[in-house]
């Protein structure tokens, strides 16, 4: 495991410790377990570099005025975004019908609240992160505005062309993509046009009709800091 990404994690988390108090300091500090660090490291870190705007042990009022915690929160207007982690035996042996009853009627709520939801089975966390990483960055796409300065709009691939494109000391080509993910003509192209409607790159030099080389924008390079 690298010990940057362990050091990130843990720096996060406390973080939001230092910040609170009570239950839900408590919370926090007893509930937050291996499944919740795993999601962490293996797949929100590597789906957007950075933990803004997400709240761990998230506090919400219950539908019957009581208090309840969401696994995690990411509050970015206008979205706000329910993320739990679903162990398998919580919900094949250690689960009453009232309780299992209780846990959909508080999803409901959340909902009519405005929530989006999105479950994660710790066995797709460890097993399959990428496939939760994909889900993610699709559901933020969609309900984000696609700004340059917004680095969540980025898919992997997108990510490792910008990290790479800094590190040139010349303009990035359709040969670096395809010689750094391993990708055929086609999908590096689709990469790179992706990237132009997200004004993220522009082309370099003075052709128009064919693109040999691109820059990436000013408003881009404001991104550098969140992708660290």
């Amino acid at each position: 495991m690298n010990d940057h990404l362990v050091q990130a994690v843990d720096s996060f988390l406390s973080g939001h410790l230092a910040r609170r108090s009570g239950e839900r300091y408590r919370r926090l500090k007893e509930g937050h377990g291996h499944a919740e660090k795993t999601f962490l490291l293996h797949v929100w870190w590597p789906a957007f570099g950075n933990f803004k705007d997400l709240h761990p042990e998230y506090e919400v009022k219950d539908f019957r005025d009581g208090l309840r915690f969401l696994d995690f929160a990411f509050l970015r207007p206008p979205l706000k975004l329910a993320i739990e982690i679903d162990g398998y035996a919580a919900h094949s042996s250690q689960m009453s019908r009232t309780q299992f009853s209780d846990q959909w009627m508080r999803q409901n709520h959340l909902i009519i609240d405005g929530w989006k939801i999105l479950r994660f089975s710790y066995d797709d966390i460890k097993d399959r992160p990428r496939m939760c990483e994909q889900v993610l960055q699709q559901l933020m796409g969609r309900h984000l505005s696609r700004n340059p300065q917004d680095s969540s709009v980025m898919n992997y691939m997108e990510k490792e062309i910008f990290r790479f494109a800094l590190s040139l000391n010349r303009h990035l080509t359709p040969q670096d993509v395809r010689h750094i993910l391993s990708v055929k003509k086609q999908k590096a192209r689709l990469l790179l046009k992706s990237m132009l409607d997200k004004e993220l790159i522009q082309p370099a030099g003075k052709g128009t009709q064919r693109i040999r080389a691109y820059q990436l924008t000013a408003a881009a390079m404001q991104l550098v800091e969140t992708l660290k």
